[in-house]
């Protein structure tokens, strides 16, 4: 199977209230026209992304009666969903991310408590 920009995260699974943020790429010169250095941007402490993919969220456990204790029993956790979502521009806090790199491009796995704000494209309130 080949790789595109479709199935690129297709087999990625991201666990628990993690969400996966490609970076967004920040300006090399300031609006007076001085140019930065590299690396200015990934120090400050809240950084701007894309979320690519979410996990399911905060996992709940679900308790069943166990009438017949030799029976195999399923996965019996429900998730909390996250409010993040796939395409969803993310404002973060660096503090709380952990850089990886994947198919040599560089993201972030962040846990939805280091999100401070979410730009959603769809209008919420139709």
């Amino acid at each position: 199977m080949e790789l595109t920009s479709d199935n690129k995260f297709k087999k990625l699974i991201v666990v628990g209230d993690r969400v996966l943020i490609k970076p967004k790429k920040n300006q090399d010169k300031t609006n007076s026209g001085l140019y930065l250095p590299p690396g200015v941007h990934e120090k400050e402490q809240v950084q701007t992304g894309y979320i690519m993919k979410a996990g399911p969220g905060y996992p709940i456990p679900v308790h069943m009666e166990n009438d017949e204790p030799w029976k195999d029993q399923e996965e019996n956790i429900k998730y909390v969903p996250l409010q993040a979502k796939a395409g969803d521009l993310a404002i973060f806090l660096q503090k709380g991310a952990f850089e990886v790199m994947y198919q040599n491009e560089k993201y972030f796995i962040v846990p939805q408590s280091s999100i401070l704000m979410l730009e959603r494209e769809e209008d919420i309130f139709e």
